[in-house]
């Protein structure tokens, strides 16, 4: 794998992206690689941007910042955050794994701004980067049984994509470990859906 392998999880306050990049970050360290974690807020309470900045190594501790231009794999919560990670620090050879559903901040909802069209961003991401995956979390969380479970959706598809070099084995794990209990079977279920997805994508 390249080393360091640089991961950004990006999308807005309540997505509970966070725990993606702490299952993420736990099932790395489980299979002894070395992992260094960042994570940046804005407004997280209203709907801001919120990124994780992930980074693996086999050697050495990286600084937790990855430098412009340097992130090979960025999970997108939502299109319009994970356009902005491309564009500032992807490359051509990055992967994205992408919720296509759009978060509308409250000056589009009010009519005050408008969002692009999610067409529009999702072929400018295909075209800077080297693939995208896209996962309709939103949906598959409700088929789980709560639209809140999207986060786990996309853990299952990053564990299915093949673009870590981390068994599925290791996230479920550590999944087992995280979610509470009373949650765990929904969350399995949300991480099946994710993870079957991926692979049929993958596949064809």
């Amino acid at each position: 794998m390249k080393d360091p392998l640089n991961i950004v999880i990006t999308g807005v306050g309540g997505q509970g992206n966070i725990l993606v990049s702490e299952i993420l970050a736990k099932a790395a360290a489980a299979e002894d690689f070395k992992v260094t974690v960042g994570e940046s807020y804005g407004l997280s309470q209203r709907g801001g941007a919120v990124s994780s900045h992930i980074r693996l190594s086999q050697e050495f501790q990286y600084g937790a910042v990855i430098p412009a231009g340097h992130a090979d794999i960025i999970v997108g919560f939502e299109p319009v955050e994970a356009a902005r990670s491309a564009a500032a620090l992807g490359h051509p050879g990055t992967k994205i794994i992408l919720n296509p559903r759009p978060v509308y901040p409250v000056g589009v909802l009010i009519g005050g701004h408008a969002y692009p069209d999610p067409d529009d961003l999702i072929k400018t991401l295909k075209d800077m980067s080297a693939e995208v995956l896209l996962i309709a979390s939103s949906e598959l969380a409700a088929l789980a049984g709560d639209p809140l479970v999207q986060n786990i959706v996309l853990v299952g598809a990053l564990a299915g994509s093949g673009f870590l070099p981390l068994p599925p084995a290791t996230f479920t794990s550590v999944m087992n470990a995280v979610v509470p209990e009373r949650a765990l079977e929904m969350n399995r279920q949300a991480f099946q859906l994710g993870f079957d997805t991926a692979c049929a994508i993958t596949a064809s």
